[in-house]
């Protein structure tokens, strides 16, 4: 083979890890959402096979992504044995949002001192979405859009506080919380408990707006931890055929 020749070659394998690279990417980004949306359950036996058959891709694709929700959390593989979503004992979701409840709070403490007017309507905007949704007879479109604009509502908390640091530490544990909560075993989770949420946000915006910094991180703790206690009543109420993980 001349030098052309291997030089020809080149543009090639560059061309084929980097669709390999977009491949993954995209691998990971439905499994990923798959597993937010509680597609999965917690303990569920991931299939290689059975992922590459469904994204029509190679092996390497599907286990770039789940190497990198391992390194999430999301999912655990195991050596020898295969794939499966993560499933947290009660105590590990406890002191999770116990820690994404203070980091949250001190977001939101950090962010009335910092929000500018315009945010507060951004803020008004999303919670308006909230508000209506009450009334949406679906239970399956309550709780998916509410998760859609709860992440609405506390990005603009975040915009309000101006620190990458913070938002970008707070990212991963949003992605665990939707996780969390929708591996429970419960089909439409938070769909029920609408009137409670919006009720939280409204106290936290009026400490925002007031720029009380001590109210704001009082009001973000509480409604972050008291997520765990809504979902555990609506494993309760369902019975035995939910509670697929920890919480």
């Amino acid at each position: 083979m001349t030098m052309s020749d291997r030089s020809g070659l080149r543009p090639a394998a560059g061309a084929a890890r980097s669709s390999s690279v977009r491949l993954g990417s995209l691998v990971y980004e439905e499994i990923k959402e798959r597993l937010l949306e509680g597609g999965y359950a917690a303990g569920e036996r991931l299939q290689v096979e059975a992922l590459k058959a469904q994204f029509q891709v190679s092996k390497q694709p599907v286990m770039e992504a789940l190497r990198r929700l391992s390194g999430e959390g999301l999912v655990e593989i195991i050596p020898q044995v295969g794939c499966q979503v993560c499933s947290y004992p009660p105590q590990e979701v406890d002191d999770f949002f116990r820690l994404f409840g203070g980091l949250e709070g001190t977001i939101a403490e950090v962010a009335a001192a910092r929000r500018t007017e315009a945010q507060l309507q951004r803020l008004a905007q999303v919670e308006d979405h909230i508000a209506r949704l009450r009334a949406e007879v679906d239970p399956g479109r309550r709780s998916h859009g509410y998760r859609v604009h709860n992440r609405e509502f506390h990005a603009v908390v975040h915009e309000m506080a101006g620190s990458q640091i913070m938002a970008a530490t707070s990212q991963r544990m949003w992605d665990l919380s939707d996780f969390l909560i929708n591996t429970t075993g419960i089909s439409t989770p938070l769909s029920e408990a609408l009137d409670q949420r919006h009720a939280d946000h409204e106290r936290i915006t009026e400490a925002l707006r007031a720029q009380d910094g001590a109210a704001a991180r009082r009001e973000m703790e509480s409604h972050i931890a008291g997520t765990v206690d809504i979902i555990r009543l609506e494993v309760r109420a369902a019975g035995p055929a939910a509670g697929r993980s920890g919480s």
